[in-house]
């Protein structure tokens, strides 16, 4: 099958609210033929399938879906309306059952309960049939996954729930069958309510794009839907409205506040060849822009989608939990099965007592809370981190972000504001200082480097000569021809082979001052030195001291000057710092950083630094708004160009790690509480439903929801 023909379709499920229920339906969409590919998240609610349009439909995969109990959404995520819990046809379900519950306990214990008729030989008293109707309506959902369970062979929830239950009618302990049914039911409509919580704060960042974008077209303005405007179309956006598509802005000036991308509190101005981004807001002025992205793929979106992305990546934590219940489960259920057999055939024992032990160890070996334990947790910290600005691509970076030792950051466009200017220009051989500037700029207009374009910046209209032979070297400069003669512009080590007698104290003075010098020459002489100076970033001072008293190890990597980076170090209160750095250089410094302490994370702009970022740790891109290559690459990305953001991220991470482990630790210690708690009859099978499955899945889900009301400010 060429992967031409393969077809990839998401379906919004209801009613997926665990990580069991995911492989549920993995496994069984995996055996219709034709499918190749099938992915269910239970965080985001969805399951993804690529799959041969030859062999089967659309309508296919929603059956295969439904038959096992789940309802198959039409509506987009974005625009699904947040239930209320009584509007579930399961809360209908699960209230008559517990109405038919209590009607039967009634009957039995008020009335005298005639018998109604016989089956198999057993007599259905009144208030038998009404504990068997409450099972009915109880069961009702969690039978039908539970039976795709069996077909599977996995023992979830689900199919040891229906197993007890079963095990109880064949007892004839009807009251202990339609009281794990009723009470089941209501514990998976509230664990799936707990669930659609954590999704709405994601479902909040989706609704923020407007459904309507008002275009000129033809020179009359006409209201479309976003999904009907096209790439260049004119987007117009009056004050106080939010921005309905990406673009660039092509006439007005305004304040926008981008919050939801980028986290930024303040507005930022735009004039015309500023972007803006879908979902910021308008504050003041009148803009108009040109389109740039489809709603589908506006940063915004990119974002969701990512976030989604990252929430389907298992934590460390996540596999510790899949490698205990591997364990535990399969334990319990021998252990159970064990309970059931061995007092009677080997002691003499009454079968029923301990039938219905063996029964609520089945109820609690299912570890479900255990299994969304560290899940939810990972889901509500994701969407905190994206509303407040940060794009974290799992739960592996959250948690290793949260292990990390020393904090790497590069200097120019991190540390500083990357907006270098030329501060001083000193000719060496009586050149003019406009002539010095004029060749620089004439090498360095070929140049991408910031340095290159301060340069250029700087010598204005000047007549720049056309440059022959251009080269750049990474890390060193510029070189290339000028008028037949050949020219350089960058550091020392360009001018190495050429000439010993650099001039160190002119350079010296200029970098005790936190400048950046480059010297520019020929073949056969320096003829000058330019200084730089970039201004060191607002907020940066406290937050190095705030990673500091985070017990982080802050250090600086820059490919500056080692003057020039003192400079900057000693003004941001930095005791480390490596300098004269070429990238492949920042790479060995990472790795001897690791060596070291331990977990490092790098910071940097995401395109130039990516090497480093990638033999980090954890790899943090800022300024990710902006840049493509910073998204794809970061493992963690700043969306603006705000350090700040920095000591948030790492109490973020560190919430996170202890919230998970107080939800594993919790989790286990209960089930093995109530597990220990069965032998002297101390927990029933109600009391099993009761704590060890809603309770205990309601306790760390509401846990886990603390991490989405973290703030940067706290």
């Amino acid at each position: 099958m060429s992967k031409e023909t393969i077809k990839t379709e998401e379906l919004r499920l209801e009613g997926l609210h665990c990580a069991d229920c995911a492989v549920t339906i993995e496994q069984t969409v995996a055996k219709l033929g034709g499918v190749e590919f099938v992915k269910a998240n239970f965080t985001a609610g969805k399951v993804k399938i690529d799959y041969d349009p030859g062999q089967l439909g659309h309508d296919d995969l929603v059956r295969s879906v439904e038959k096992i109990g789940y309802k198959v959404s039409t509506e987009t995520h974005k625009n699904l309306e947040k239930k209320q819990i009584w509007q579930e046809r399961e809360f209908l379900f699960t209230l008559i059952s517990g109405l038919l519950l209590g009607l039967g306990l009634g009957v039995q214990f008020f009335t005298t309960n005639q018998a109604l008729f016989e089956f198999f030989g057993r007599s259905v008293t009144v208030s038998v049939f009404f504990y068997l109707t409450s099972m009915f309506f109880g069961a009702f959902y969690f039978s039908r996954q539970g039976w795709a369970s069996i077909k599977n062979l996995r023992f979830n929830m689900n199919f040891l729930m229906s197993i007890a239950i079963i095990g109880a009618i064949i007892i004839e302990e009807y009251v202990e069958a339609a009281s794990l049914a009723f009470l089941f039911s209501l514990a998976e409509l509230l664990e799936n309510y707990a669930v659609e919580r954590a999704r709405n704060s994601l479902r909040e960042l989706m609704r923020l794009s407007p459904e309507e974008a008002r275009i000129r077209r033809k020179n009359k303005e006409v209201a479309l839907p976003v999904a009907e405007v096209r790439i260049g179309d004119v987007l117009l956006t009056r004050p106080g409205e939010k921005v309905a598509l990406d673009g660039e802005v092509i006439a007005g000036a305004s304040s926008v506040n981008q919050a939801p991308i980028t986290g930024e509190s303040v507005p930022v101005k735009k004039e015309v060849g500023d972007k803006v981004y879908a979902g910021s807001i308008n504050v003041e002025g009148y803009l108009e822009t040109r389109v740039t992205a489809s709603s589908e793929n506006s940063m915004l979106a990119r974002i969701i989608h990512l976030v989604e992305d990252a929430e389907n990546q298992k934590a460390p934590s996540e596999r510790f939990v899949d490698r205990f219940a591997k364990i535990y489960t399969p334990a319990v259920i021998v252990l159970a099965v064990g309970v059931a057999v061995v007092p009677t055939l080997f002691f003499g024992a009454l079968f029923n007592p301990w039938f219905i032990k063996a029964l609520t160890l089945l109820v609690i070996a299912c570890p479900c809370a255990l299994v969304i334990s560290t899940p939810v947790s990972v889901v509500s910290a994701l969407t905190n981190a994206s509303r407040n600005g940060i794009l974290i691509k799992g739960g592996v970076y959250l948690e290793e972000m949260a292990r990390v030792k020393v904090i790497a950051l590069d200097k120019t466009g991190t540390l500083t504001k990357g907006c270098l200017k030329v501060a001083d220009v000193v000719p060496l051989n009586g050149l003019p200082n406009d002539e010095l500037l004029r060749l620089a700029a004439s090498l360095e207009i070929r140049s991408e480097h910031p340095i290159g374009k301060a340069i250029v910046e700087s010598a204005g209209d000047a007549k720049l000569d056309e440059v022959q032979d251009f080269e750049s070297i990474p890390g060193q400069g510029v070189l290339g021809n000028l008028g037949g003669k050949k020219y350089r512009v960058g550091r020392p080590e360009l001018f190495k082979n050429l000439t010993d007698e650099l001039p160190i104290k002119q350079m010296q003075a200029l970098q005790k001052n936190g400048k950046t010098t480059m010297l520019v020459g020929t073949e056969s002489e320096i003829i000058g030195i330019i200084g730089l100076l970039d201004e060191v970033r607002q907020g940066a001072i406290k937050t190095i001291s705030k990673l500091k008293k985070a017990g982080k190890e802050v250090v600086m990597l820059t490919g500056d000057n080692e003057e020039t980076a003192r400079a900057i170090a000693n003004q941001l209160n930095i005791s480390h710092f490596h300098a004269a750095l070429l990238p492949e250089e920042k790479v060995e410094e990472i790795k001897r950083l690791q060596e070291k302490y331990g977990k490092v994370a790098m910071v940097g702009d995401g395109v130039n630094d990516a090497p480093a970022l990638a033999a980090a740790s954890v790899g943090i891109a800022m300024g990710a708004a902006g840049t493509d290559a910073a998204l794809e690459t970061a493992d963690i990305a700043l969306m603006a160009d705000d350090l700040t953001k920095l000591p948030y991220l790492v109490d973020l991470s560190k919430r996170a790690r202890g919230v998970i482990r107080q939800n594993i630790f919790a989790a286990i210690l209960i089930k093995l509480s109530l597990a220990v708690g069965v032998f002297p009859g101390l927990v029933s099978l109600v009391i099993a439903v009761l704590i060890g499955d809603m309770g205990a899945s309601l306790g760390v889900t509401a846990n886990a929801m603390r991490l989405a009301r973290t703030n940067p400010e706290e």
